[in-house]
């Protein structure tokens, strides 16, 4: 083949047609799939979540399935200055955008306040151990009751008047009570025993020397 044939077949129209509809052909397939996309998901659209919490849970539910948005309650809490029923949290949370379909979840007031188990603190713990453990776990301690026994030591914890033993299931409203020791054992405290222990300095001088006089 003469040389000057085979170059020309590079330059030929037929074939820089060929390549230039190839190209065309790709960029398009590339900006459709791009845009394509972007308009099949509605990329950059979507519905700004409204804050849930407060409302009651039938209203959020018919409030969102008007926009397209599904709700689902997945656990409950308990506050008691909220109404029962009503939404505590929410997920995504509010003024987050999501597409038609979605579903949101959320938590819901219980009716009634959640029980919570007595730790290991009767006859085992000081006063403030024992204050510090049951206020974290949220309870309301009224004024300690003071028996005869080891300063601060907590000898029962009771509710209504009522002894508790660990383990026991309590609602985290009812107030609890701590008794304690007032340092008093038996009928006396324990100042009063140091008192009557007698003092070195209340030995007469003869008791005193017949003990130190005494033959070895």
């Amino acid at each position: 083949m003469d040389v000057k044939v085979f170059f020309g077949k590079f330059v030929s129209g037929y074939l820089w047609g060929h390549l230039l509809a190839m190209t065309l052909v790709i960029v398009g397939l590339c900006f459709g799939v791009k845009y394509g996309l972007a308009i099949y998901t509605h990329h950059g659209e979507g519905i700004a979540l409204p804050n849930l919490r407060g409302m009651s849970y039938a209203k959020a539910i018919e409030m969102m399935e008007e926009q397209g948005i599904y709700v689902v309650a997945n656990d409950t809490g308990y506050n008691k200055k909220m109404e029962a029923g009503c939404v505590l949290m929410q997920t995504p949370g509010a003024g987050t955008k999501v597409k038609e379909g979605r579903t949101i979840f959320v938590t819901i007031n219980s009716t009634s306040s959640p029980a919570v188990k007595i730790p290991d603190i009767i006859d085992n713990s000081s006063f403030r151990e024992a204050q510090a453990k049951l206020t974290a776990l949220g309870f309301r301690l009224l004024e300690p009751k003071v028996i005869d026994g080891e300063r601060d030591w907590v000898y029962d914890v009771q509710a209504g008047g009522h002894s508790l033993q660990q383990g026991d299931m309590v609602p985290i409203e009812t107030p609890l009570t701590l008794v304690i020791g007032n340092g008093m054992i038996g009928e006396e405290s324990e100042e009063d025993m140091m008192l009557d222990m007698p003092d070195s300095t209340d030995l007469e001088t003869d008791d005193f020397e017949e003990v130190t006089e005494r033959p070895m």
